[in-house]
């Protein structure tokens, strides 16, 4: 085939529509060797590096270049596969979503057209409901076409993975720079793309996981969101004052299952339960002051102390369960946030953005929610979800969106198994709820809903 045609070819693959199957040899030990793998059962990306043995050509600098491209190629490929995996079961459940919606839509219709013979209150709330889901019809046509677009992705994947196979047996009949760039632009459409699937709206929390029964009525646990791989330390700190051990545990297992435990003693007593382990150190909030303090564990050292200016402190803009719950540090997939009020909004909820090595704020947006009205409050991707209570029955109802500076009330169900919740925080990596329930620390999963748009990418 000649190079011209050969292009036109590849041009003509990439845009057609076909299913993708992971394109490896017939005979891994014949051909490919296996470096390193990673998998999540929770759905997060999946990475396999593979390339040829030394006896295949390793001299030809030509072969090597295209056989990192095909490494390029069969990394996105297994990410891809978890995209649509992902995507497909969503979009299960947004069809049957639809149906319901259309189903729905033809009834209001039919009462529409009869309305004489129907009671005036049956009409009035069939047409409130229509109203209500009518938003969502737009939102469904638009999460199938970016199920589309997965396809694509998965065929453009396939086409080169093709293309580069043909081209180990034909060295030199294709423009490498041409297909170097391909490669290179499909990569960066992927990243984008997972990059918006990580982020969305809460809709749902699941059932919780008691992990384990400990410590007094009142205190914090976490992990690190940005810990290296393998690094599954947690970390627990009892009660909300006068305490200045934090305790460390090798893994989730060692905490559930044992006492083995290393102390690490901080210079100052913390105020409430709202410390946050990030990268490495510990943020939390000195007590009886407004000052943050970053604790790095590697030197066991303050690292920096700040002031959060005009925060209130000492139980003046508490949560509504008290313990000098002021200032609430926590982290998302945006960084490092503190959560507080001051006098000048009245008591009313402060959000604030900090630099994690500075404690300087990046940006600060002021709420109309009485921060002592609220049960307890966590963010996930830029947005802060309130709880509307501590004990009884709880649900998520206020949520404060940083990305428009808008609100809007809303109705989540959160079971609190125990009656006093504490602490309740978001990991962005574990893609779950930490919470301390009147003595026992417990995991909650949630399900966020994502819609990528085309546009973007």
């Amino acid at each position: 085939m000649q190079p011209a045609n050969k292009l036109m070819t590849l041009i003509l693959l990439i845009f057609m529509g076909t299913e993708l199957t992971q394109v490896l040899p017939a005979n891994p030990e014949d051909s490919w060797q296996v470096y390193s793998s990673a998998q999540d059962s929770e759905g997060r990306c999946v990475c396999t590096v593979v390339a040829p043995q030394q006896s295949m050509c390793s001299r030809d600098a030509r072969t090597k270049q295209l056989r990192q491209l095909l490494e390029k190629v069969q990394n996105m490929t297994q990410s891809i596969q978890v995209l649509d995996q992902r995507t497909q079961r969503d979009l299960q459940y947004v069809e049957k979503m639809e149906v319901q919606l259309r189903g729905l839509e033809t009834k209001f219709r039919q009462v529409e057209e009869n309305h004489k013979q129907n009671i005036a209150k049956q009409f009035k709330a069939i047409k409130a409901k229509m109203e209500e889901l009518r938003p969502l019809i737009p939102v469904l046509e638009e999460y199938k076409a970016d199920a589309k677009l997965v396809l694509q992705f998965k065929e453009e994947v396939q086409n080169l993975t093709t293309v580069l196979s043909e081209l180990q047996e034909e060295m030199g009949a294709y423009d490498y720079e041409e297909l170097h760039n391909r490669v290179s632009n499909l990569e960066e459409r992927l990243r984008a793309c997972m990059q918006k699937l990580a982020c969305g709206k809460l809709t749902g929390i699941s059932d919780p996981i008691t992990i384990k029964t400990s410590g007094s009525r009142f205190g914090s646990w976490m992990t690190d969101p940005l810990a290296p791989e393998g690094d599954t330390r947690v970390w627990y700190m009892d009660g909300y004052h006068n305490n200045r051990f934090v305790r460390e545990y090798k893994s989730m297992q060692d905490f559930m299952t044992s006492d083995n435990f290393t102390s690490h003693r901080l210079p100052h007593p913390w105020s409430g339960t709202g410390q946050v382990v990030y990268n490495g150190s510990i943020y939390f909030n000195k007590f009886q002051s407004h000052v943050i303090i970053k604790f790095d564990f590697r030197t066991s050292s303050i690292s920096k102390s700040r002031q959060l200016d005009y925060a209130g402190f000492n139980n003046a803009y508490h949560y509504a369960w008290g313990g000098h719950s002021d200032i609430d540090l926590m982290a998302d997939e945006g960084g490092l946030w503190a959560v507080y009020a001051t006098n000048q909004n009245a008591g009313n909820i402060v959000l604030s953005k900090l630099n994690p090595s500075t404690l300087q704020i990046v940006k600060s947006w002021t709420t109309n929610h009485p921060k002592r009205s609220a049960g307890e409050s966590f963010m996930i991707c830029g947005t802060l979800y309130v709880t509307n209570g501590y004990s009884g029955g709880t649900k998520v109802y206020y949520a404060y969106s940083t990305n428009s500076s808008t609100y809007e009330y809303i109705d989540i169900a959160f079971q609190n198994k125990y009656s006093h919740i504490s602490m309740l925080d978001y990991n962005p990596r574990d893609r779950a709820l930490y919470a301390w329930n009147n003595g026992h620390q417990v995991l909650y999963n949630v399900t966020l809903f994502h819609v990528i748009n085309s546009e973007e990418l």
